[in-house]
């Protein structure tokens, strides 16, 4: 471990004991859904994903999300479950994202936790299983259940922790999972790295449970939400461009999907776009002989108030894993 990723880990540490020594408990079942690298699991899907299944299953349940770069701190509604109440700026462009698509799931913004739980609880009907987003590290809430996702093509990055790496804590720390969920994988047709990471896990975690899941794309969605096919892209040409944890993974999917690509633009995750980026980015692709222009559905929410090419769309993708994942992260719930 280098200076500074030994400062780094000090920092955490410290915040963790401190943290852990003040920890609350909500007096309703709470499920962690994270990961310990800075981003790229695919976190957002398999946070709807397990949502819709809760739903699909009567059980009543409330996200909690800090809403990254969103502006609110304080705990307040994303959504009711009707739609978003908060715009992207607010809200932040996962949480935004989550209100748009999912429908009777309340979302609820708080950069504490256990207070944003303790509002849901004080003004909703009933008392609902809480899905904790991007949990794994917000040790100030107790959780009843730890699900982590790694990214089966680059789980730990270089294996250095920030600032020199993609790791938010060592890997000893994936002991605290109770499941794991290999991500952005082939189910059932494995290979080797897979199969090595499954070991690399085992040297840590003895117990927890593993799953493999897949990011499936489903549809291309235009700016006025008219959805079109997979085969819709069939001989067109498309420039890419994404802001996202894990870009890369983005590529391979539209190359997958067979579709041309005259250029792939990346920028950082979570990037808010500027009307001049957008200028940039339509230029690029006329000069590449591009007929359309591809993103992910993530962009698309920090786009909603700028000045937009019509011949823009997004890709939707949909998380899926075998249903034993989800009789095992709800095990005990009606």
């Amino acid at each position: 471990m280098t200076v500074l990723e030994s400062f780094y880990y000090l920092g955490c540490s410290l915040k963790k004991r401190h943290a852990l020594k003040n920890q609350k408990r909500l007096p309703s079942k709470v499920i962690s859904i994270g990961n310990i690298t800075l981003g790229g699991t695919g976190k957002t899907p398999a946070v709807m994903a397990l949502a819709e299944e809760a739903k699909k299953r009567s059980i009543n349940t409330c996200i909690l999300t800090r809403g990254y770069k969103g502006r609110v701190q304080v705990p307040c509604f994303v959504s009711t479950g009707k739609g978003p109440l908060l715009d992207e700026y607010l809200a932040g462009d996962e949480a935004f994202l989550m209100a748009v698509k999912l429908r009777g799931i309340p979302i609820i913004k708080g950069k504490d936790r256990y207070e944003a739980g303790m509002f849901a609880i004080q003004n909703l009907a009933s008392q609902p299983l809480f899905i904790l987003d991007d949990g794994f590290q917000h040790w100030k809430l107790h959780r009843d259940k730890n699900i982590l996702l790694l990214n089966s093509s680059l789980p730990f990055g270089n294996r250095r922790l920030f600032p020199l790496g993609i790791l938010r804590e060592p890997l000893k720390e994936m002991v605290r999972a109770d499941v794991v969920v290999i991500t952005k994988a082939s189910i059932g047709n494995q290979h080797a790295a897979e199969d090595d990471l499954i070991k690399e896990i085992r040297q840590y975690n003895k117990e927890a449970k593993i799953f493999y899941a897949e990011h499936n794309p489903t549809k291309f969605i235009k700016l006025d939400n008219e959805t079109m096919s997979l085969s819709w892209a069939k001989g067109k040409r498309f420039f890419s461009f994404c802001g996202i944890g894990d870009p890369q993974s983005f590529r391979k999917t539209l190359l997958s999907l067979g579709i041309p690509l005259t250029g792939f633009r990346t920028f950082r995750d979570h990037h808010r776009y500027s009307q001049k980026d957008i200028q940039s980015i339509t230029t690029a692709a006329s000069k590449s002989g591009a007929e359309w222009i591809v993103t992910t559905e993530k962009d698309i929410m920090r786009l909603k108030d700028l000045s937009l090419p019509e011949h823009l769309v997004s890709l939707g993708i949909k998380f899926h894993v075998d249903t034993d994942f989800y009789d095992e992260v709800f095990k005990g719930y009606p």
